[in-house]
């Protein structure tokens, strides 16, 4: 039996006994109590996509008191740019231990559609702003004591991560045709993970229209951390006569990207362009 029941029996059986012992131990009890401290200790990023995150609120509460507590009643709202959004409990429990200090985890979760009509022009913001508000109760000894919970602040948007051309190989030369291997490079930007659905474009040699790069899934990429990937494609010359001129010739050349980047349910436009040097 948890410490603070097995304190509360006790306290109702000498109750029971004598109302005027009652009176003397509930003043005691009120004396003897050292009432919990909450205090804000940050804001952060759990998860987070092109479409939308989760910022949890982090409070700690510290509890002197020889005996664990319990929060009775939480009641907590979110609002990032004015717009309120979906707010939960703390997913540890309720539990709060003796002697030391416990974390209160209090998340939210953030549609970035839900908070502006256009989201590619929202990822562009290096930080968004929020507000919490609200209250928690916590079970004692003396009573139900009530905290506020206010707070204001900025969080990181997740920021699109960056794609770039690395220098083309050819593996194979014809008269008619070329197979060229390229290699993208994406960086994520964030110090959190990322996931990137995948990248798909038209893509165009020196000028001229040679086919679609498409990824396919990548996975999730790490938090400040560079996924490659290598993309064969097959190009006409008999379509992309500068295209072909440039692969015979080596050196250098510009590649463009026309097409989107896509995380978890977003898509944003991807525009590159890019000269590189043409490995034969």
């Amino acid at each position: 039996m948890p410490t603070m029941k097995r304190f509360a029996l006790v306290l109702f059986a000498l109750c029971f006994t004598t109302l005027a012992g009652c009176a003397g131990l509930q003043s005691a009890l009120k004396k003897a109590f050292k009432k919990p401290t909450l205090t804000f200790k940050t804001a952060r990023l759990s998860s987070a996509s092109l479409s939308d995150a989760t910022v949890d609120l982090v409070y700690e509460v510290n509890n002197p008191n020889g005996f664990g507590l319990e929060l009775a009643s939480v009641d907590y709202s979110f609002f990032v740019e004015g717009k309120q959004v979906v707010a939960g409990k703390p997913r540890k429990g309720l539990n709060l231990k003796a002697n030391g200090r416990s974390e209160l985890v209090f998340p939210a979760n953030v549609r970035f559609a839900d908070i502006v009509p256009v989201v590619e022009t929202f990822l562009n913001k290096d930080r968004a702003a929020y507000k919490a508000q609200g209250s928690v109760g916590v079970q004692t000894p003396i009573g139900v004591l009530s905290f506020p919970l206010q707070k204001e602040g900025a969080f990181d948007v997740p920021k699109i991560p960056q794609v770039a051309f690395q220098p083309p190989r050819i593996t194979n030369i014809g008269l008619t045709s070329a197979t060229v291997e390229f290699p993208l490079a994406i960086t994520n930007r964030n110090s959190f993970p990322l996931p990137v659905a995948g990248i798909t474009g038209a893509l165009k040699v020196a000028g001229a229209d040679v086919g679609t790069l498409s990824t396919g899934n990548l996975g999730m990429l790490d938090g400040s951390g560079t996924k490659q990937v290598t993309l064969p494609l097959t190009i006409n010359f008999a379509r992309a006569a500068s295209a072909a001129v440039a692969l015979r010739s080596g050196g250098n050349a510009k590649l463009s990207l026309d097409g989107k980047l896509t995380s978890d349910s977003q898509s944003v436009p991807l525009n590159l362009s890019q000269l590189v040097n043409i490995v034969k």
